[in-house]
């Protein structure tokens, strides 16, 4: 079709008007025809039967009636009236009633005229009621182009104020469709679509809106949202294509001294089959000649340092440098004591550079990275300040990239002449369809099994009912000479819920272990004193550290086998598991024990169970997908990326997969789409390019 008709703006089309397209704009981003065509609803009504009033039942369903009114009147209430009337089918009579609007209603209505009646029943004196029931004359209801699934539309409060209600964006639609004839280019290739069995474009986007059946409706669900999740995956892959052939990468062939004397006589243990494999495949990467993007999954304690710093050992044997850079102060000097400590029989220089380094020592790390005197340097944000200039970067390690937005990333890219390899690492599993749809254009490795002779960490929900054994429990682990952790959600009293707080805990729990050392941190701590209390729970002179979620990344104890979560039900699943990864550090069997009240949310219980149920982070991810949904998950910074119209990742997962699938299997075939049967794929994906915004072209 003339694809112009659809940028008209949205004022031109009958029933609209300035004023509500002023609105249409503001409310719901409906700023042309084609905006409005790809307003999709967001669920439907059945009107697939009329009932008869002898049929109906007490369940305040909405319903549909055909029949006559045979009386109007108004009735006294408590404060002002209501306008009832008397409606009969063959079957028998209920009551329509008003509580508004009441002049205009009783001037309007028909006696004696059959109507078609839309509604919620209500049961009441023995007869069936229907306050403020869509209604429509017969003869006009068959005169409409109509179906007998009834969209509804997303709306707002200012919509449904000003009187734009669903009726009036389903009779917009309907002149829409009769403007545009209801012509629309297909977007996908034949072959795709004899293959998948898909109805024709413009099929689906009638019955989106119109659905002649159940069937089709399925169909035309099927079609726009197969489409819609090809033409990202499809963009995701090209972009990682182009840059493989475009960004040229350092060519590290040599795998030398570091590397072999690191792997052959300092491991601290032996690798596990997921960690060589993963490895194999930077080795790969930095082989290849093109730039590597990878992103590193893991689960808690999986050993994605080691993987990081043996690829680091690659760059350091061809004559380059390292660097690795994390979210929080207290991160990056967990992962400097680390590698300082796997390193220490080597000769490899290691630096820290952090926003509180003092201007010396900033002084002397700016002067040895630029004459190649540092091999590695770990930092955090302070890594991107201009002053920071490397003598040859080749590998940039990040850790928790989804804390760091993709303009931070490319400001390391311009560390040196030719951007390092990049490798991305998370301990925070994220769904695969999540990470096939945000990071498509990055190669994914997993790390999906833990190092030999860690046990599971037992997981156990308990109420404050049973504090009691739990305080016994603590005295035996102490005994045992273990430590604990004891988390709270909040730092003070907050007036607003009733959940307790850091001081309160840990006054009661000194009461309570009156011979034990308690280490006391919080957020609202100076950076030293957190330090020293961290440090004497480390060194083992304090039994017990009683804590915000401050230590959810940071700390490495081995020593420490119980973590206790107070007010667990305020937490997310995704921090419980990290919060859960601070022990089972070390060869004994370790506890996570979930404190909460009895009152509970269905998806707190859902947590709290997935949790107990199970350690593995990816099973988690995708149950805290289905709680939160992906842009929670993801953070501001991410969850833009799927801005999506129709497609949703959690319930179509499967229709993703299929979609990535065929979008691989083309490329694969015709890398640039100039095959004569992908013409419509080149051009959607043109027009795709170029309007960035992927249903400005698709229709």
């Amino acid at each position: 079709m003339n694809a112009n008709i659809l940028q008209t703006p949205i004022d031109y089309l009958k029933g609209v008007g300035p004023n509500r397209a002023d609105l249409l704009r503001k409310e719901l981003g409906i700023h042309t025809y084609q905006d409005l065509v790809n307003f999709f609803p967001n669920r439907y009504l059945d009107k697939t039967r009329f009932y008869k009033i002898n049929e109906l039942q007490r369940n305040s369903a909405e319903v549909q009636v055909v029949g006559k009114i045979t009386h109007i009147r108004s009735v006294e209430q408590k404060r002002g009236k209501r306008l009832v009337a008397d409606f009969i089918d063959d079957t028998g009579k209920m009551e329509l009633v008003w509580f508004r609007g009441q002049k205009w209603i009783r001037e309007n209505l028909k006696i004696n005229t059959p109507y078609v009646i839309f509604g919620k029943t209500n049961w009441f004196n023995g007869l069936f009621s229907m306050p403020h029931p869509e209604m429509e004359l017969v003869e006009e209801y068959k005169k409409q182009l109509r179906t007998a699934m009834q969209p509804i539309y997303p709306s707002t409060e200012k919509l449904a104020k000003s009187g734009i209600t669903n009726r009036v964006i389903n009779k917009l639609m309907q002149q829409l469709f009769i403007e545009i004839k209801g012509k629309f280019y297909d977007t996908l290739s034949e072959e795709i679509t004899s293959e998948l069995k898909l109805i024709p474009k413009a099929e689906a986007v009638f019955n989106i809106h119109f659905p002649q059946s159940q069937e089709l409706l399925a169909k035309a669900q099927f079609r726009l949202k197969f489409e819609e999740l090809f033409y990202i995956q499809l963009q995701l892959l090209i972009k990682n294509m182009l840059q493989k052939q475009k960004i040229k990468g350092f060519v590290f062939e040599e795998i030398g001294q570091n590397f072999s004397e690191f792997y052959s006589n300092h491991l601290p243990f032996e690798l596990t089959g997921a960690q060589k494999r993963v490895i194999k495949e930077i080795r790969a990467d930095l082989g290849s000649g093109a730039q590597m993007n990878r992103l590193l999954q893991g689960d808690v304690g999986s050993g994605k340092t080691i993987v990081a710093l043996m690829s680091m050992f690659i760059a350091l044997d061809n004559g380059f440098q390292a660097c690795l850079m994390a979210p929080t102060e207290i991160l990056t000097i967990q992962h400097y004591n680390g590698l300082v400590e796997l390193c220490k029989d080597l000769d490899t220089s290691i630096y820290l550079l952090t926003g509180s380094s003092k201007t010396k020592a900033r002084r002397e790390i700016h002067e040895k990275l630029e004459n190649g005197e540092i091999d590695i340097l770990i930092g955090t944000h302070a890594l991107l300040e201009d002053k920071v200039k490397f003598k040859n970067l080749g590998l940039a390690v990040i850790d928790e990239q989804h804390r760091f937005g993709v303009a931070q990333r490319a400001r390391l890219w311009r560390k040196n002449q030719m951007p390092p390899h990049i490798l991305v690492m998370t301990a925070t599993p994220i769904p695969r369809t999540l990470a096939m749809s945000l990071y498509g254009d990055l190669d994914i490795s997993v790390i999906d099994e833990l190092p030999p002779g860690r046990k599971p960490i037992k997981t156990v929900h308990r109420y404050d009912s049973n504090r009691l054994k739990v305080f016994a429990f603590i005295k035996d682990e102490i005994k045992k000479g273990r430590q604990v952790y004891v988390v709270y959600p909040l730092i003070q009293e907050s007036e607003k819920m009733d959940y307790k707080d850091l001081m309160d805990g840990y006054e009661s729990i000194a009461r309570e272990f009156p011979n034990e050392q308690i280490s006391i941190v919080h957020g609202q701590m100076k950076s030293d004193a957190k330090d020293y209390e961290m440090d004497r729970f480390v060194r083992g002179e304090t039994q017990i550290m009683v804590a915000t979620t401050v230590i959810e990344v940071g700390v490495n104890v081995p020593n420490a086998s119980v973590m206790i979560i107070e007010s667990a039900e305020r937490f997310g699943l995704s921090q419980l598991h990290q919060l859960r990864g601070r022990v089972g550090r070390g060869a004994e069997q370790s506890f996570c024990i979930l404190m909460t009240g009895h009152k509970l949310s269905n998806d707190s219980k859902t947590r709290l169970e997935t949790m107990t149920a199970t350690n593995d982070g990816f099973e988690i991810a995708e149950v805290d997908l289905k709680l939160r949904g992906p842009g929670d998950i993801m953070g501001t910074q991410q969850s833009g990326v799927l801005n999506l119209k129709i497609a949703d990742i959690v319930k179509d997962n499967e229709i993703l997969k299929l979609a990535r699938h065929h979008a691989m299997r083309i490329l694969k075939e015709d890398p640039s789409l100039s095959l004569e049967k992908n013409k419509v794929l080149r051009f959607t994906y043109a027009q795709l390019a170029k309007h960035k915004n992927i249903w400005n072209y698709i229709s």
